[in-house]
């Protein structure tokens, strides 16, 4: 008997997923198991494996339209079986939407014809109508990175071919695409008169990913109340260690791997940081699973290493990057960026001097570090010397952690950060 195969929920916080690519057509045989399509999630991209073995006998959903977790999206059953006909909401083209309101899509080659854009329709990089050859509905299966960085060159992703996994596009194949577009003839390369021109102003559909931040995040900070910690911490110490560590080595060891471990060892000595409210009761951890906030162009995803108290830095830094590689390629699985009992997010990078952060659920505090830049420092000596140094702020939620609770484990952190032997008292 014929079956209608639904949407079903690939992540723990997804609600609907959007179709990338089917990877069946009709009159497919599948067996159970099998991936019918790639669905994007909240937070990263899932094979969706078939329920049952049979015959495909409809798509009921074409690539790019969302679906909410218990809607249909396709018929199996035995060749040559009727299915009912279904009354399919009313829907824009998924390209049109795609192209027309700024997005990237990041599906592979069409198995069903699309609607071709409408002659005005805009392009979202120049704001000038669409060429014939961007309207044919052909489409590329992305990294993130990838797709970032073709919208600040003003690249349709569409165009560039890829050479990554399945043909997948990556940062160096948008790079060689730019590298080439000096060869183009002129009317293929945006001129800049074009680009001084005013821009309109578009509407961007929310992602997946950017609707799950929002209402978590929403949901947290108006839940539960947060009060913040701030300490200034001299890093001389920790950068030397790690310059000594990394010279013995071939392997060099991220300053966030150093900073995972020594919040590890802090959770370690101060569990109740390490916990979750949970209404009546208090959770705990006792496992030190830490996450990283990740900024991707769809939105933050936080991988999360797992039993740090019981790993070694090096131990660390690998699976660290592992999972950073993962989450920029979209492959993360929901048990490797879910329920992280504390959290980091280090905006160094970008030269931010210090900010505060809110609490990524179930955790009860999240650790937020800034640059690490040198400043004059008065010693215990009254003397003035010039020190790296690194401002941290820890927010807490006032439910599981009181504050003199927080402070203490606060201070112990930057007491290790300043002098790292003392991770072995």
């Amino acid at each position: 008997m014929a079956e209608r195969i639904p949407m079903i929920a690939l992540s723990p916080t997804m609600e609907e997923g959007r179709i990338l690519s089917w990877k069946v057509k009709p009159g497919d045989s599948v067996k159970g198991g099998m991936v019918l399509c790639e669905v994007e999630t909240d937070k990263a991209t899932m094979e969706y494996e078939s329920p049952r073995e049979g015959t495909v006998l409809k798509l009921i959903r074409q690539e790019g339209e969302s679906v909410k977790v218990g809607e249909p999206i396709a018929w199996i059953g035995k060749p040559g079986e009727q299915v009912p006909d279904e009354v399919e909401p009313s829907r824009p083209s998924p390209l049109y939407s795609q192209a027309a309101e700024g997005t990237k899509p990041t599906t592979t080659t069409e198995t069903t014809p699309r609607e071709i854009l409408p002659e005005k329709a805009l392009s979202p990089v120049s704001d000038q109508p669409l060429a014939p050859h961007l309207t044919t509905g052909v489409s590329t299966k992305s990294s993130p990175l990838a797709r970032k960085l073709a919208t600040e060159l003003g690249i349709d992703i569409r165009r560039v071919p890829g050479s990554g996994p399945s043909g997948r596009v990556i940062k160096r194949d948008v790079l060689r695409f730019h590298e080439s577009a000096g060869k183009l003839p002129q009317k293929e390369v945006v001129s800049t008169a074009t680009l001084s021109q005013p821009r309109m102003d578009r509407e961007v559909p929310v992602s997946g990913m950017r609707a799950t931040i929002a209402k978590r995040l929403s949901e947290s900070f108006f839940t539960a109340p947060h009060y913040f910690l701030r300490v200034a911490v001299q890093m001389d110490a920790l950068m030397d260690a790690r310059s000594r560590y990394n010279a013995e080595g071939t392997q060099k060891i991220s300053l966030n791997a150093f900073f995972i471990k020594l919040a590890a060892e802090a959770l370690r000595r101060h569990p109740q940081i390490n916990s979750t409210w949970k209404g009546t009761t208090i959770q705990i951890h006792g496992s030190i699973d830490i996450g990283l906030a990740v900024a991707l162009p769809e939105g933050l995803i936080t991988p999360v290493v797992r039993n740090c108290a019981g790993k070694g830095i090096r131990e660390i830094d690998q699976e660290l990057t592992a999972l950073i590689q993962k989450a920029k390629q979209g492959g993360l699985k929901p048990e490797e960026y879910t329920n992280a009992t504390f959290t980091i997010s280090n905006l160094g990078s970008f030269g931010i001097e210090e900010f505060t952060a809110i609490i990524n659920p179930p955790g009860s505090a999240i650790l937020a570090l800034g640059e690490i830049r040198k400043e004059p420092v008065v010693t215990d000596q009254d003397e003035i010397v010039v020190r790296r140094v690194l401002r941290m702020t820890l927010s807490c939620d006032h439910r599981t952690i009181d504050g003199a609770v927080g402070a203490a484990f606060l201070k112990d952190l930057k007491d290790m950060m300043e002098d790292p032997f003392r991770i072995l008292l």
